[in-house]
């Protein structure tokens, strides 16, 4: 059976910024099915927009779910109207604001929201409103059913190029065999995490993270969701064809050491290439006399093996410097503000 999910019709005072923030949402206590504290982490770069749209969403909908709960932002050096809007949401209870001093990118904000959250249960989404909230009590039912991370995976990539797709099947399979960890194909940020599950990923001490394949590697229980995501409604992505090739990269370098082997690989098989060929013209000098000819092949094969050796250079040198920032034991991130405060039992729901 096909389900889709998508978001709630948006509020209308929602899309023309009514304020004060409490006309947003009722006052009224109301029962919620989960007495639990559940945390939504949401990394941002400039989504001021898309935030005051996401925000009132994600409140009504954690009221309405459970007893307590608190909503993190994690701002990955905005210089739009984030920082001004975030000092207004987090005068209310629940809401808070952590701003690192520059952009670290967004595995660094998502870790610093992570290790800010107190959460029995994390919620990760992006602040474009591509993740549906709707998907969040379906997450809920799961974890409390017993999974211990419930991953949100795009039912459909119908909507982007098969250059894209190829590309993503492609990446999800070398990362799945090169391990022996199973990453599970299509699935993002967007999923919820027990505590434990958190408590596991803040104490890896890489800075270098690959959050994708972090999720799979330190294993626990988990369950599938699919999902259709919702169109962005303010700005563009800033993943264009070369970022995403580098994101690829750098996950495949922090988390496998595929492109190593592939390197010693290809030396292997021109190694053989070469025995052989060599074989053959010693072999047809013994047989015909034939003197051995061809400058033109000569510098060709040489030019060749000097463009292979200088790629695998290259691969070396992408460990090497992975070593290097390793080594120099810098901070993940720095953070330049924190803001507000959890929602306390019992007042989630006011």
């Amino acid at each position: 059976m096909h389900i889709q999910f998508r978001s709630d019709p948006i509020p209308q005072q929602v899309l023309t910024k009514a304020y004060p923030l409490e006309s947003l949402w009722s006052s009224k206590a109301a029962a919620v099915p989960y007495d639990t504290c559940v945390t939504c982490v949401i990394p941002c770069l400039n989504e001021a927009e898309n935030l005051r749209i996401l925000l009132p969403l994600l409140r009504s909908r954690l009221s309405a779910l459970c007893t307590s709960w608190e909503i993190i932002v994690a701002d990955d050096g905005s210089t739009d109207g984030t920082e001004a809007l975030m000092a207004e949401w987090t005068q209310h209870e629940g809401f808070r604001y952590v701003q690192l001093s520059r952009n670290f990118g967004k595995e660094a904000a998502l870790s610093a929201g992570l290790e800010a959250a107190t959460g029995n249960a994390v919620i990760c989404l992006d602040a474009d409103l591509q993740h549906p909230p709707a998907l969040i009590e379906q997450m809920l039912a799961r974890w409390a059913a017993g999974a211990e991370m419930v991953y949100a995976v795009r039912e459909s990539r119908a909507d982007e190029s098969w250059l894209k797709r190829a590309g993503a099947r492609w990446f999800y399979r070398l990362l799945s065999s090169a391990r022996g960890v199973d990453v599970p194909a299509h699935a993002g940020d967007f999923r919820l995490m027990d505590r434990g599950v958190v408590d596991a990923l803040i104490a890896l001490p890489e800075r270098t993270r690959f959050m994708k394949g972090l999720y799979a590697w330190v294993g626990f229980k988990g369950e599938a969701l699919p999902y259709t995501p919702d169109e962005r409604l303010h700005g563009d992505s800033r993943f264009s064809g070369l970022r995403l090739f580098r994101l690829a990269l750098d996950g495949l370098t922090a988390f496998t050491t595929w492109p190593l082997r592939l390197v010693s690989l290809v030396g292997v098989a021109f190694a053989v290439l070469a025995m052989s060929y060599a074989a053959y013209l010693v072999g047809e000098y013994l047989m015909s006399g034939n003197a051995v000819s061809g400058w033109t092949t000569i510098v060709t094969a040489v030019l060749f093996f000097a463009g292979v050796n200088l790629i695998s250079l290259g691969v070396v040198g992408e460990y090497v410097a992975r070593i290097f920032d390793e080594v120099k034991g810098r901070p993940l991130y720095v953070v330049r503000r924190r803001q507000g405060k959890a929602a306390r039992a019992g007042k989630a729901t006011g």
